[in-house]
C-alpha cells in the first residue's frame, strides 16, 4: 500500500470517527452538545485538527443531517420494500407510519433535522447522502408520491382553493416537484401535477409532521397515553382527501 493510499485510509477512519461521536453527542446529550471541541476532547486530538475535515461546526452538521436522512431513507426502503408497488395506499400509508416509528425512536435526530433551522433553504432532508450512496428521505416521499401521480388514479386538484398569495412559490414547488419525481426514474405527465396538486400535498406534508411532530416533543394540549389511534384516524382522512380512499 502506497504512503498517499494509507493517508486517504487514515483520512477516511478519522472522517467516520468524527461523524460516529458527533452522533453519539446528539443522541445522548442533543443538538447543542454537537461541538467540534466536544468531539475532540472525546476523541483524544485537538480542535484545530478538526478543522481539516470541517471549514465550522455548521459544516459538520450539514453532514451529520445528510447522514441521519439517509439513515432514515434505508430505513423506509425497507418498510417500501415490503408492500407490492402496485399498492399505492399501502405504499402511502407505510411510509408515512415509517416516518413517525422512526421520529418517535430517534427524538434527537428528528429534532436535529426537522425542528431546527437548516443553514441553507432544503437543506434538512433534500440532501443528497453521496458520500453514503443512498437515497435521501425526500427522494423516498418523492418516488412513492410520483408513482401514485403517474397511474392518473388521482385527478388533478383544482387550482381554485389555492390561497392567491401563495401561487407563486406553489408555482415553483410544482415545477421542482415535476422535475425532481422525473430524477427519481419516475415521470410524470405535468398536466398531473397542477398548483392545486401542489398544493394538497404540501398540505398532506404539513399534518403528518404536525401530528409527528406533537408526539415527539409531547406537546399536546393534555396528556395522552397513546396517541396511534388519533394517528390512524388522521393517516385515514389524508388519503381520503387526497383521493386515495
Amino acid at each position: 500500500m502506497t504512503q498517499v493510499n494509507r493517508r486517504e485510509r487514515d483520512r477516511s477512519g478519522t472522517d467516520r470517527d468524527i461523524r460516529r461521536q458527533a452522533r453519539e453527542l446528539l443522541v445522548t446529550q442533543g443538538p447543542q452538545a454537537v461541538t467540534l471541541r466536544a468531539i475532540a476532547r472525546e476523541l483524544g486530538i485537538t480542535a484545530p485538527a478538526l478543522y481539516r475535515y470541517y471549514a465550522s461546526r455548521e459544516d459538520l452538521i450539514a453532514h451529520l443531517r445528510a447522514d441521519v436522512c439517509a439513515d432514515l431513507a434505508v430505513g423506509l426502503g425497507k418498510a417500501l420494500a415490503e408492500v407490492p408497488q402496485t399498492d399505492h395506499i399501502g405504499q402511502v400509508l407505510a411510509i408515512c407510519r415509517g416516518f413517525r416509528a422512526w421520529a418517535l425512536h430517534h427524538p434527537q435526530e428528528f429534532a436535529l433535522v426537522f425542528a431546527s433551522p437548516a443553514a441553507a433553504p432544503g437543506e434538512n432532508c433534500a440532501i443528497a447522502a453521496a458520500d453514503t450512496g443512498t437515497e435521501s428521505f425526500g427522494q423516498i416521499f418523492l418516488t412513492v408520491a410520483g408513482r401514485v401521480l403517474a397511474t392518473g388514479i388521482l385527478l388533478a386538484k383544482p387550482d381554485e382553493p389555492v390561497p392567491t398569495d401563495m401561487r407563486a412559490d406553489l408555482t415553483r414547488f410544482r415545477d421542482d416537484l415535476v422535475v425532481n419525481m422525473a430524477a427519481t426514474g419516475v415521470a410524470v405527465p405535468s398536466e398531473l401535477v397542477g398548483v392545486g396538486t401542489a398544493y394538497a400535498m404540501l398540505r398532506f406534508w404539513v399534518r403528518l409532521y404536525g401530528q409527528v411532530a406533537l408526539e415527539v416533543f409531547g406537546q399536546f394540549p393534555f396528556p395522552v397515553s397513546d396517541a396511534e389511534p388519533m394517528f390512524e384516524s388522521m393517516l385515514d382522512d389524508l388519503v381520503r382527501d387526497v383521493g386515495l380512499r
